[in-house]
């Protein structure tokens, strides 16, 4: 509830404080005085535009203070997900500066518009003849059904299992997904090793090949070569291995003659040996070397098998194709089949989802009873308005899938006029409508629902005598279980005040001032009196106010 409101600098205000009671404040005042400016400053706390032609002084920045007791919200997750610091009595502050700049605070903590208008939404319930009532939103509809059908604890069994189900699909959507998207990995991955295994490779494989490869290619030039260098070592007019053993013939005549030449002999015999053996080999190479086509195909084939993998996944050895099958097949040998578990959890679904239904079926049931008794009433209330044509319904449609408030989709069909097609409320209520139907509907489940402080604007608008009596009952009664906060041009919803404030201007020699009163009994009694007749007021004028405040006359 709201406990005080200050505003400095603002309009025609200079500067005033109102002290809000708990119960039904009352303001009244004089057509122009500035009840409508009072609005404008506590729209301000509540998050609206600034404008900086609203400052008084232009050279002072405008200051709008509002001190809340926020104890009965429960709001203290709201101030930890936003990092404010948390107090039963919350201090939330707007400054307009001259610079035409703009701030918010919480509990001195500065603070986003939106932050502001989330929090404020929660405190204030702020009811202008035209503006958009919470009782348009389907969600707050359904909630004054179900708190006049003591859904409370039914209602909390149902969302702690509906969260179950919420968390149980997610997590099943999460484990499909992710079966998914194993599935295509293990495919890639089975294809991408069906591959390997086909090419069937060996390490250092590539290299023989290739070595092989380059021998068949030039198999023709190797022969002829070869067997040439046979021809000239041993087969030729004058062989060099035949020069060679005249020449150690007659190396060994003369060997005996001079010490050093045995030496040289041995190692001219070395040579001979050598050369007779290079040709021996030289001849065994070119006989067994032949040019193979058909050779020469199957290993440029098996080449190209090597070389499609290795240009595929961008490496240059067999090495390194190995290494990365390996990886494929640890990869995949990984992936675990999660099928199982995806059973067993849509089959705990399925069963979670029939205790859903059956909690939401039973929900909806209690609030389809509880929906004649409350048609009625609101009709009754709203005719003791002045509104005795008015039809209204409470239309229910059943949804496919559970909600986090069950099976159904409620809707208020409203219509003012005989023979009219009942239709939604925002569709076709006009804005006094509205105020009066909010204000019946809000009376018949003040008891059951935590409201916020709520604040009517001339609600009482074209309304009269008898009409703005029980107005100002319903007022009275709903404010027994809520603050209420009404603007009000009517003496009898005026009289029902517990607190009633008067908003009037002081007249200066430079300035026009708003001033507000908080009004003691008597000046109410003559307040109500004038609001009745004429100013100043008649004895009877005085005599029926008393009489409508209850006052021994």
């Amino acid at each position: 509830m709201i406990k005080r409101l200050s505003i400095r600098n603002y309009a025609i205000i200079e500067e005033l404080e109102i002290n809000f009671p708990g119960g039904l404040t009352i303001i009244t005042g004089e057509t122009g005085a500035g009840k409508s400016i009072l609005l404008g400053a506590l729209g301000l706390i509540m998050g609206d535009r600034a404008d900086l032609k609203a400052l008084y002084n232009q050279e002072e920045k405008c200051v709008i203070e509002g001190w809340f007791d926020i104890e009965a919200y429960d709001l203290d997750a709201f101030f930890d997900e936003n990092q404010l610091d948390y107090h039963r009595e919350t201090v939330i502050r707007r400054e307009l500066l001259p610079s035409g700049k703009s701030r918010a605070f919480v509990n001195d903590t500065p603070v986003t518009l939106e932050v502001l208008r989330q929090l404020t939404g929660a405190l204030v319930d702020l009811h202008e003849q035209f503006d958009t009532l919470d009782i348009h939103q389907v969600s707050f509809q359904l909630r004054m059904v179900d708190a006049l059908a003591g859904n409370k604890a039914l209602l909390a069994d149902y969302l702690a299992q509906y969260r179950r189900f919420s968390l149980d699909r997610k997590k099943l959507e999460k484990l499909k997904l992710q079966n998914a998207q194993a599935s295509q990995e293990s495919d890639f991955l089975n294809f991408q090793l069906e591959e390997f295994n086909k090419a069937e490779l060996v390490d250092g494989e590539q290299e023989r090949l290739e070595a092989e490869l380059q021998q068949l290619t030039h198999a023709e030039e190797i022969k002829r070569t070869l067997s040439a260098a046979f021809h000239h070592l041993c087969d030729g007019e004058q062989p060099l291995t035949g020069q060679l053993n005249d020449l150690l013939r007659n190396v060994n005549e003369v060997k005996k003659y001079h010490p050093n030449i045995p030496e040289l002999y041995q190692r001219l015999e070395s040579v001979s040996v050598e050369l007779e053996d290079l040709a021996g080999e030289f001849e065994k190479v070119a006989d067994s070397t032949e040019f193979d086509p058909a050779r020469i195909l199957e290993i440029q084939a098996r080449l190209d098998v090597i070389f499609r993998l290795q240009n595929k996944h961008r490496v240059s050895t067999v090495k390194d194709l190995l290494v990365i099958q390996q990886d494929f097949q640890q990869k995949l040998d990984a992936i675990g089949d999660i099928s199982s578990e995806i059973a067993a959890l849509e089959k705990r679904q399925a069963e979670v989802e029939q205790q859903l239904r059956t909690t939401a079926a039973q929900l909806s049931e209690r609030r389809k009873k509880s929906a004649p008794a409350f048609t009625q009433k609101v009709l009754e209330l709203l005719g003791q308005l002045g509104m005795p044509h008015t039809r209204f319904e409470v239309d229910f449609k059943e949804i496919k899938s559970p909600s986090p408030t069950g099976t159904d989709e409620v809707n208020f069909l409203f219509a003012a006029n005989p023979g009219s097609r009942l239709q939604l409320i925002k569709d076709v209520a006009s804005g006094g409508e509205l105020s009066r139907l909010t204000l019946v509907t809000k009376s018949l489940v003040a008891s059951a629902i935590p409201l916020p402080t709520l604040i009517f604007d001339e609600i009482d608008a074209g309304v009269s005598g008898d009409v703005s009596l029980k107005m100002g009952n319903i007022l009275r009664q709903l404010s027994n279980h809520h603050q209420v906060v009404a603007i009000t041009h009517s003496p009898q919803v005026a009289s029902k005040a517990d607190a009633h404030y008067f908003v009037y201007k002081k007249f200066t020699e430079n300035a026009t001032l708003t001033k507000v009163k908080l009004l003691d009994d008597d000046e109410r009694v003559r307040s109500i009196a004038v609001m009745l007749s004429q100013n100043p007021p008649s004895e009877s004028a005085l005599a029926n106010a008393r009489e409508l405040m209850g006052m021994v006359v």
